[in-house]
């Protein structure tokens, strides 16, 4: 009889290094140069595509989780930093929503705007902001499929109640885009 496969999500080793779960991260940019740092650090290491996201409670700047963009190093086409990031925050706390009754208010910080996968994923996830670094025309550059991402998609998160947020240190998360297509890093659109 064949046994069903498992499967096993972990963040690179060098993660642990590269972040501070002992502090607060204050406003947009702090957070921001967080998510950057992932996903250059995931470019140099060479251990995932050139995107990284993280989890902060809104008010308290308290680091829930990180993600970076783990298709290729695990074989898994949802893998992407934001949907990695979602899993951790969702495990740590021990919910399937970020958006507990009485709880804190959880916020997506994400190096590059949400592929249409990610968006989906920002529904659901209990996340009620989402700040962005590079535009989705950045990824397209380099031949990254976003989907059917549409100016009707961030309305109707909006109209759900999560804000959003563009072009947060846009030129540096772009620099790492542009670092992974300099070093021709795979694109894996399917």
């Amino acid at each position: 009889m064949m046994s069903l496969p498992e499967i096993a999500i972990r963040l690179p080793e060098w993660v642990a290094s590269t972040v501070d779960f002992g502090r607060p991260y204050v406003g947009d940019q702090e957070r921001m140069r967080l998510a950057i740092e992932l996903s250059r650090q995931n470019v140099v290491r060479g251990t995932g595509g050139p995107f990284g996201a993280a989890i902060f409670e809104r008010a308290s700047g308290t680091l829930v989780a990180v993600g970076v963009n783990s298709v290729v190093r695990l074989n898994n086409c949802t893998l992407h930093g934001e949907m990695v990031a979602f899993m951790m925050a969702q495990a740590r706390l021990g919910s399937f929503s970020l958006r507990a009754e009485g709880g804190p208010e959880h916020e997506l910080v994400t190096s590059c705007e949400p592929c249409a996968m990610c968006l989906g994923a920002t529904l659901w996830s209990g996340v009620t902001r989402v700040v962005c670094g590079a535009h989705r025309d950045d990824a397209r550059r380099l031949d990254f499929d976003e989907g059917p991402v549409f100016p009707e998609s961030h309305a109707y998160l909006r109209a759900r109640g999560i804000e959003i947020v563009d072009g947060v240190l846009r030129d540096e998360a772009n620099a790492v885009l542009e670092l992974y297509r300099a070093g021709k890093g795979t694109i894996y659109n399917g």
